[in-house]
């Protein structure tokens, strides 16, 4: 039954009020299409070594086969631990296709973190960059993990010129520490495969078709916790095939003749790990586009040296990195010509960046709003949009949003109170915390997101303020509960409390206020420890001693009073 709702008045011409992921099987018959119908055309280039669709998916019919071999039980969690390499695809589609289940992991994370994430999520398998191997032989016999599958970075850059990528990261560049994976003994063993024999391997093997259904579980895309932990939101292969027809419908109206779909070319600088970046690149299989793989985009220089090598028409980026664009001379010089799209996501648009991209690009920044939760997608502005407004836009096709109350109740029209989001693309619940699963849901089936907005007779939404403790920092949703309890952890800290300050570059810096066990207790000992402990968005940039912290009756920190306290 279609939704009606004020929004669909604003909804540019041709985009449909619903979405039918009925149409797909799973994600997994989605895929396959896509590669069947864009063959020979270019997927992805990555330091400037090209994928084919065709090439995506031998490789990932090859991978799921190998997987298929190693007896995991149905619907297995893969963890895929990878940064923008050709490798990512690949794991992603080919885990999917052996019927198995992918946990998408950052990078970057600790130790500590990454134990968190292996045991919560029972993965039995990972597929890792040798870069992080060292991270991982560190929690390995703490996990069920069983099958290691190593890549280099050269891997699938071919031949010789992929064996010298994977030397000089090696060699030269110092970039994988050494590690040593214990393998174990007994039913306690485990094995370490290297990526390409894995596809040589697979090649031999008949792959079997996946069993999965739309109701099947695709991903466990993790996000933080109000209780310090990390939760695995359950997203089913019906939520995925939503989000990418949603994201489908909404975005090719920009294009608008100016270049066939099957043309567009994306730049993926985002963490594919990350969902934002994620329903990104499965947008583009729909469309049969093709992406640029940027494997740091911290690195600035070389960012801008691959955007000045091709046409590109689509950027989607967090406000952090927009201002590190502008503030990079050699971007300004760039053809801005074939940019349609300039979509942010992951954390609120400031309205200076985006008026000084206009200014330089002359295009403009289309924000948008949606989480971990809802496969990024939740609501967007009209991508036809020739101005930046403010607001997180309208209700993607078959996606309902509203205003609620603290008991669940509809707050009356225009009133700000909690933005509450129902559709296909919102998670089932947390993996295995049906507690945190019944408090996200409303007695009426919305989720609550944290978030206070308004909505306007219009349709358009618009962000107020946070209900939840949440900072946000570079896109990445940080809970003040994790970060107290690592940093309670640290010796000579008797207590301390977290909050999040404002920050042009980066939307929110982290503070945290310590009280001293130990008088001899430096900032320096504080950032330090938190550097061994915390990856890197999740790293307080300053620290405060205090002799004691606000607190209510009861001895409940008063974070809010802090907050506003550090903003002033």
């Amino acid at each position: 039954m279609e939704i009606a709702a004020p929004w669909f008045q604003n909804y540019p011409p041709n985009v449909p009020h619903e979405v039918h992921p009925g149409q797909y099987r799973s994600l997994v018959h989605l895929l396959e299409e896509s590669f069947t119908q864009h063959g020979e055309r270019p997927f992805s280039v990555c330091m400037d070594r090209w994928m084919s669709y065709a090439e995506l998916d031998r490789l990932s019919k090859q991978l799921g086969a190998w997987l298929q071999s190693l007896n995991l039980e149905p619907g297995a969690r893969v963890a895929i631990m990878l940064p923008n390499v050709p490798q990512f695809a690949v794991s992603m589609a080919g885990v999917l296709r052996a019927g198995f289940t992918c946990v998408n992991v950052n990078p970057l994370y600790t130790a500590r973190e990454l134990e968190h994430q292996l045991k919560d999520s029972g993965a039995t398998a990972i597929i890792i960059l040798e870069n992080f191997a060292h991270t991982l032989a560190q929690v390995l016999e703490r996990t069920a993990i069983r099958h290691i599958c190593l890549t280099g970075m050269g891997d699938l850059l071919g031949g010789l010129y992929g064996s010298w990528i994977t030397f000089a990261v090696r060699h030269l560049a110092k970039m994988v520490p050494a590690f040593d994976l214990p393998l174990g003994s007994g039913s306690e063993q485990r094995q370490v495969t290297p990526f390409n024999k894995a596809l040589a391997a697979g090649a031999d093997l008949q792959l079997a078709p996946s069993n999965a259904t739309l109701d099947s579980t695709a991903f466990l895309q993790y996000t933080g916790g109000t209780t310090g932990l990390s939760k695995g939101a359950v997203l089913t292969h019906r939520n995925i095939v939503a989000a990418t027809l949603q994201a489908h419908s909404w975005f090719t109206p920009a294009l608008d003749g100016r270049v066939k779909a099957e043309e567009t070319h994306i730049v993926a600088a985002l963490p594919l790990y990350h969902i934002f970046a994620l329903t990104v690149s499965l947008f583009a299989m729909r469309l049969g586009a093709s992406l640029s793989l940027i494997p740091n985009p911290r690195d600035i220089p070389k960012f801008v040296k691959v955007l000045k090598k091709r046409p590109f028409h689509i950027l989607p980026a967090v406000n952090t990195l927009f201002n590190a664009l502008l503030n990079n001379p050699d971007f300004r010089q760039l053809d801005f010509s074939q940019l349609f799209i300039s979509q942010a996501g992951g954390m609120a648009a400031s309205e200076g960046t985006a008026r000084q991209w206009q200014q330089v690009t002359g295009c403009a920044m289309i924000e948008g709003w949606g989480m971990s939760e809802t496969c990024a997608i939740g609501t967007n502005n009209p991508v036809t949009n020739r101005q930046f407004t403010g607001s997180i836009g309208l209700p993607l096709p078959s996606i309902s949003v509203a205003i609620k109350d603290d008991e669940g109740q509809d707050v009356p029209q225009g009133d700000a109170g909690e933005l509450c989001i129902k559709g296909p693309n919102v998670m089932l619940g947390y993996y295995n915390q049906p507690a945190e699963t019944a408090k996200a849901f409303t007695a009426d089936g919305y989720m609550r997101t944290g978030d206070i907005g308004v909505l306007g007779d219009d349709g358009y939404a618009r962000i107020i303020d946070r209900k939840k403790d949440m900072m946000v920092v570079s896109g990445f949703n940080v809970y003040p509960n994790e970060l107290e309890n690592v940093i309670s952890l640290c010796p000579g800290v008797l207590e301390c409390a977290a909050v999040g300050v404002h920050d042009d570059r980066q939307g929110e810096a982290i503070k945290v206020y310590v009280v001293r066990s130990d008088p001899s207790l430096t900032e320096d000992r504080v950032l330090r420890y938190c550097q061994e402990q915390l990856t890197g968005y999740k790293r307080p940039r300053f620290i405060e001693f205090r002799d004691e912290l606000p607190k209510t009756n009861v001895g409940k920190i008063l974070r809010r009073e802090l907050r506003d306290k550090a903003q002033s």
